[in-house]
């Protein structure tokens, strides 16, 4: 079992070292973005990307998903086939989808509630759509066949061009808004082009008409399922932007992205656990595997809440060229949210752990009904706390939204793939966040003294806590034994 551990544990290194290369690189244009552009700016390409976030389930329909797991155990057609079906009809269904977003791009522009001079944003977000669509399948390939080396060359090259651009044509030649999206499309064609070897390797012209009704019929539940669950990351903003305006976005978005650690985690950890669990579900103690993984990510990601959590301020106050901060001083208002926004993101992280039963046992049909609620809660306690709480509300509503998919999908995921889950320390591992999140109000409304050796000593001594309950040291042990 620790061997199995050890193992997803390297190659959740191995994905995890270039997603935070890349998502630091990415990091960088948080500063850039709230140093160069006043939050009502910041709020736009927020409110976009959020629309971008959105109808990219559209674009995919499910399919990389589908994909994986027709792909991994070939239970119909060829290794050929199960990558051209999904491909192609994510191609064809970009095409047209694009094509509608061109022709109706001044009503849409509207319906958004932007100007018609920022019509240009949306024409460009329909190509930036289209053409990372074209690189989900092949990026899931890469990873299914464990070409770590490829996809990570071609993810830190997409991030690098997007990065660059931005810097250059922000402040090189000073052209605004537009150029955040004229990078990032040239970063998605470069990608795309990087990856066209690998598309055409893997084409057949061979129909199979099974595996595409199977692919259909396991994939569709992805669409709703995957709406649901960008709601819940991105819905806040139009409602924000509906009940107050683009100001608050920008600053809600900016202190969203200080849990980049937090996503950092999760990311990580998903793109090595699928694949991991895929190939150990056979495994005669595989569910005792599954297990332990979920009382050492929470004990880990528990770490990295803690610490962040107690010195957020000194975080966002770190110098930058010119007498600036990490984060523009106008964004730091609601830094305050930033704990609420890393303990949901810890129980997304949960989440995505009680998931291998559903997908083991392809119970995919729960998931609209799983990430629907999630969606539905948020929805209902954005509109309900961010006119009385503002931003406070917001985060909450997250949490809450959260906590609820964690909680259902593992009743769903019992019921059909039992595993025994050492639940009592798991929640008493939360209790502690819980705590930790109570002394971070107190030290920030000055309750307690902010004075940083009382951060150092209230925040390693939770540490310990959720150390020796989530046995990490045993963990390690073994590690600096091999």
């Amino acid at each position: 079992m620790l061997d199995k551990i050890k193992t997803l544990s390297k190659q959740t290194l191995v994905y995890g070292t270039s997603t935070i290369i890349g998502r630091f690189l990415n990091f960088l244009l948080v500063p850039f973005y709230t140093n160069k552009f006043h939050p009502g700016e910041y709020g736009i390409i927020t409110l976009i990307y959020a629309y971008i976030a959105m109808l990219n389930i559209f674009y995919t329909l499910g399919f990389e998903s589908g994909y994986f797991k027709f792909a991994s155990t070939l239970e119909v057609g060829t290794p050929k086939q199960n990558f051209t079906i999904p491909f192609v009809t994510i191609l064809l269904n970009s095409i047209f989808l694009s094509a509608i977003i061109l022709i109706f791009s001044t009503p849409i522009t509207t319906l958004i509630g932007l100007h018609n001079f920022e019509n240009n944003y949306v024409i460009y977000s329909a190509f930036i759509l289209f053409f990372d669509a074209l690189v989900w399948v092949p990026f899931a390939s890469l990873r299914l066949h464990n070409k770590a080396g490829k996809f990570v060359t071609v993810k830190m090259i997409n991030i690098g061009i997007n990065v660059g651009l931005n810097f250059v044509l922000v402040l090189g030649f000073r052209m605004g808004l537009i150029a955040v999206f004229i990078s990032n499309l040239v970063a998605s064609i470069v990608t795309f082009l990087l990856l066209t070897p690998e598309i055409f390797r893997n084409l057949s012209f061979l129909y199979n008409k099974k595996l595409f009704n199977e692919l259909w019929r396991f994939s569709l539940p992805y669409v709703p399922a995957g709406l649901a669950s960008i709601l819940v990351l991105v819905v806040n903003r139009p409602i924000m932007q509906f009940l107050t305006d683009e100001n608050t976005v920008g600053i809600f978005q900016a202190n969203l992205r200080l849990g980049i650690v937090m996503v950092l985690l999760c990311q990580m950890f998903e793109y090595a656990w699928r694949p991991f669990f895929l190939n150990n579900a056979k495994e005669p103690n595989a569910k005792e595997i599954f297990s332990k993984v979920l009382t050492v990510f929470v004990g880990f990601a528990s770490c990295i809440l803690i610490v962040t959590s107690f010195f957020i301020r000194e975080i966002v106050n770190i110098p930058m060229p010119s007498g600036k901060h990490l984060i523009g001083t106008e964004y730091q208002a609601g830094v305050y949210i930033v704990p609420i926004i890393l303990f949901s993101y810890l129980f997304n992280g949960i989440y995505i752990n009680f998931m291998a039963g559903i997908y083991i046992e392809k119970k995919t049909k729960f998931l609209p009904f799983i990430t629907g609620l999630g969606a539905l809660i948020n929805v209902a306690f954005n509109f309900i706390l961010i006119p009385k709480y503002g931003l406070y509300g917001a985060a909450i509503a997250t949490f809450f939204s959260y906590i609820s998919m964690a909680i259902y999908i593992y009743f769903v995921s019992q019921k059909f793939y039992p595993v025994k889950y050492d639940m009592n320390r798991v929640l008493l591992i939360n209790l502690v966040n819980c705590v930790s999140i109570i002394l971070f109000y107190l030290i920030f409304y000055q309750v307690i003294p902010s004075n940083i050796f009382v951060k150092i000593i209230l925040s390693a001594g939770l540490i310990f806590i959720v150390v020796y309950l989530s046995d990490l040291m045993k963990v390690r042990k073994i590690f600096s034994k091999r």
